[in-house]
């Protein structure tokens, strides 16, 4: 079940924007994130929004989607454009699922035509798609890289088959060398999704994960916490007691196993649940949600930000397409940020980058606590302190991105 939408203010039927998101838009990247809907099947831990073909019903359908959301992407041309925005071509675009390889690459490829055709890509523009082991072969990666794609996360979670079946993952592990060579082979930077702390899943499952993941010599691995959201079907487990939930203690180890291993192995965090090889392999697409950047989100229940406004598609794929189809906008509601809440977004995601949070941009109260926070050990003393040239900032040390809620709750009102 995918989480309910926010509560907000109802959105234009024309999707219009009030003339202030164009304020300081030449200083802010602009994105774009591609949703497609779409699994094979649905794994017992998700609750994002996506739909198989039996829980789609009529009226939508994976073989007319790439028309339906290249109709959104006309309307964020206009839309935009009209707000008064100047044209700033999409530095980063991001297509994400669901399984986006559900798709043919020919309808990947469509919809990254429409980006370009709509608002261009920049000369550098980093390209991403999200794509499942058992969803590719060499000649769709080939076929995107044609297209313009530059990179693909694909979705390992785990080199465990008793965990990946926990997760009801359909992919064989022996698949993931082969999918990251094709995908080089094709010219792609390849990134590789991992999750920890599954049910039933020991230290040495963990290891063995994160030893197969850096012996296909990846750039950038992404590796977060299981979270079991209400209404799956795993919540549904836990509370039958059908499976158990690792401990506190048993998560922090193994993140703690994961940063001393990848780092070893040369790649670095770059955000709490990230390491990549060098700052030029990071998610840019992810940099700019986490530095407040402008992006327009593309597809059913997909989210944009720009210049402060914020604003949500609706759900379903069915109600997206009708509302495209008659003309109208997709967003189902909208909210524009109050500085309060600009504030807290940005500490909340500031404190995640290794780059730091600058002291400057804390309150007076904040500021002072920062020295609690460095006694406790969850801030790098040196960076707040300004010592390493960068500028006093708060920057997290590892227990402190263990504990960065609480980092966050310390500096905020």
């Amino acid at each position: 079940m995918a989480p309910a939408l926010p509560d907000g203010d109802d959105a234009p039927a024309d999707g219009a924007l009030p003339a202030s998101v164009a304020d300081g838009a030449p200083g802010r990247r602009f994105g774009v994130y591609l949703h497609v809907p779409f699994c094979t099947v649905r794994c017992g831990y998700c609750d994002f929004n996506t739909y198989t073909a039996s829980e789609l019903g009529g009226g939508a359908s994976q073989a007319s989607y790439a028309d339906t959301a290249l109709r959104e992407i006309a309307l964020g041309g206009r839309v935009l454009a009209d707000a008064g925005l100047p044209p700033r071509p999409a530095s980063t675009v991001f297509v994400g699922g669901g399984t986006p390889t559900v798709l043919p690459a020919d309808d990947l490829a469509r919809l990254l035509d429409g980006v370009r055709a709509t608002w261009g890509l920049a000369a550098d523009a980093e390209v991403t798609t999200e794509a499942n082991p058992d969803s590719v072969s060499p000649a769709s990666l080939a076929r995107l890289a044609d297209a313009g794609f530059t990179r693909v996360s694909f979705g390992m979670q785990s080199a465990v088959p008793h965990v990946l079946a926990t997760l009801e993952r359909t992919h064989d592990p022996r698949r993931i060398p082969d999918v990251v060579r094709w995908a080089r082979d094709a010219g792609l930077d390849v990134s590789l999704d991992l999750i920890y702390g599954t049910p039933g899943e020991s230290l040495d499952d963990w290891r063995l994960s994160l030893e197969t993941a850096l012996a296909t010599g990846v750039d950038h691995v992404s590796a977060y916490a299981l979270v079991v959201e209400a209404g799956t079907r795993m919540a549904a487990q836990v509370r039958r007691g059908q499976v158990a939930l690792p401990t506190e203690d048993d998560q922090a180890r193994k993140y703690e196993v994961a940063d001393a291993m990848l780092t070893a192995a040369g790649l670095h965090w770059y955000e709490v649940s990230n390491w990549a090889r060098s700052p030029g392999h990071a998610c840019r697409h992810n940099l700019a949600y986490w530095r407040g950047d402008d992006w327009w989100g593309v597809g059913p229940g997909a989210h944009s930000h720009v210049g402060g406004v914020r604003w949500w598609n609706v759900k379903h794929p069915r109600a997206y397409a009708a509302r495209l189809e008659a003309g109208l906008s997709p967003a189902a509601g909208r909210e524009v940020l109050e500085p309060g809440s600009a504030q807290l977004e940005r500490v909340m995601l500031g404190v995640r980058l290794a780059e730091g949070l600058p002291l400057d941009t804390l309150s007076t109260r904040a500021r002072r606590d920062v020295a609690g926070l460095v006694a406790d050990g969850l801030v790098d003393g040196r960076a707040a302190l300004g010592a390493d040239r960068q500028g006093p900032r708060v920057l997290l040390t590892r227990r402190g991105r263990l504990l960065a809620d609480a980092v966050v709750r310390t500096l905020t009102d």
